[in-house]
């Protein structure tokens, strides 16, 4: 049985993100929202996982006398195709897919005007669920924000998301942190690929891009793409993604445009990503991360798992043929390939300062005084805000050591 040592991962990843002269990038997934918890007991998220907004969705669908014959058919799609789980993301997937081939005709007992008010309707269900404001300014987002302005760096900290929600642009305007998400104006932001491209901001702008769109952004027919919560008059889309369908527009569309940047980013000799929330089911995310990693084999990615690394057999797939994609769960790793568990240590070998990060638990719940397990615990993204709390505490003199 193979052992990592979890010290020595939690000390490289602390000193990259404590290095201001490397690309640095931050990939916040699903799960990340999931950990802020809205009621004394922790129980209760300020937004749910995938699987809790798709059981909230079809609800609504089922008990709404408009939406539950058309919600109905789509069930009856799964059935025939013979998928039997289905999240919103597909939901919207093969809706989008049927709409592009419907025309002005039915496809699968579904029409072209029925199709594009199904797809309005989840986006806006969607909307409903997503668009929370964080509780206080405490959070591991803002957290996040305050170890992006600690230093000057060379690089700016880029992150990408493939949620809806607007807690990390929240975040980042408590902590008067500046950032660039591809938008540009006062009264509608547009989208500005010119910009993106360019990207000649100073570095102390955080860049933020949103891989799958956002509650935010919406589509105006025949003008473009623009942000903002006020929606003016005249027929509009929310532009949320989930779905990897080529649009019309594909080149200037911001989904196209957004993954461009995790391209480009993971292009950077010796950039490092660090992936928290992330579960490893979107294939063309997967994709991207992979060939990036291949291409530039000093980039590395470092994704923070939670829970345990036997629910992640997608991931354990591909770290273990991509050398520089490391994998740091709750009771194991995968790293330079290597499937491994963390160590087993007699009690008494153990300091008692061991305890932030990195927890020693007994092998026998009921035997506490024989051996102890190491448990990773940086995959629960608010631990993963408290260690980047501490750092910001120290930032300023690891920089100091660095220009030395």
């Amino acid at each position: 049985m193979n052992f990592a040592d979890p010290y020595k991962s939690l000390n490289y990843i602390q000193q990259c993100l404590s290095n201001n002269k490397k690309p640095l990038g931050i990939f916040l997934g699903a799960g990340c929202p999931v950990a802020i918890k809205i009621d004394a007991d922790e129980e209760v998220s300020l937004i749910p996982d995938i699987s809790g907004m798709t059981l909230t969705i079809k609800d609504k669908l089922a008990k709404c006398k408009d939406w539950e014959p058309l919600a109905k058919v789509l069930e009856e799609h799964f059935d025939e195709d013979g998928r039997e789980s289905t999240t919103v993301e597909y939901m919207l997937t093969h809706i989008r897919a049927l709409r592009s081939v419907a025309g002005r005709d039915i496809v699968r007992g579904l029409s072209e005007e029925e199709l594009d008010n199904l797809d309005d309707q989840i986006c806006q269900l969607i909307q409903g669920i997503v668009d929370r404001h964080l509780p206080d300014t405490t959070t591991p987002y803002h957290c996040l924000a305050s170890w992006v302005d600690a230093v000057e760096r060379k690089y700016p900290v880029e992150f990408f998301t493939t949620n809806y929600d607007l807690l990390m642009e929240q975040a980042f305007e408590d902590s008067g942190v500046p950032y660039f998400d591809g938008f540009a104006g006062a009264l509608r932001p547009f989208f500005d690929l010119r910009a993106m491209e360019e990207d000649i901001l100073p570095p102390r702008w955080a860049r933020l891009w949103k891989l799958h769109g956002s509650v935010n952004w919406y589509q105006i027919e025949g003008k473009g793409v623009f942000r903002g919560t006020t929606l003016e008059s005249g027929y509009y889309r929310r532009v949320i993604h989930p779905s990897h369908l080529k649009y019309q527009e594909s080149r200037r569309m911001p989904y196209l445009a957004m993954i461009d940047r995790l391209r480009a980013f993971l292009k950077q000799p010796t950039s490092m990503l660090i992936m928290c929330g992330y579960s490893f089911r979107d294939e063309h995310i997967n994709e991207v991360v992979v060939q990036g990693l291949q291409c530039t084999q000093t980039a590395v990615a470092f994704a923070l798992l939670h829970g345990s690394i036997a629910n992640y057999p997608q991931a354990v797939s591909l770290a273990k043929k991509q050398l520089n994609l490391n994998l740091l769960a709750h009771d194991g790793a995968v790293i330079s390939g290597q499937e491994s568990q963390w160590p087993i240590k007699e009690s008494g070998s153990i300091s008692v300062d061991d305890t932030n990060w990195i927890r020693w638990t007994p092998v026998d719940p009921e035997d506490e005084s024989t051996k102890l397990k190491a448990e990773f615990m940086l995959g629960d993204f608010a631990l993963f805000g408290q260690f980047l709390y501490e750092l910001v505490g120290n930032s300023r003199d690891l920089t100091e050591h660095n220009d030395a």
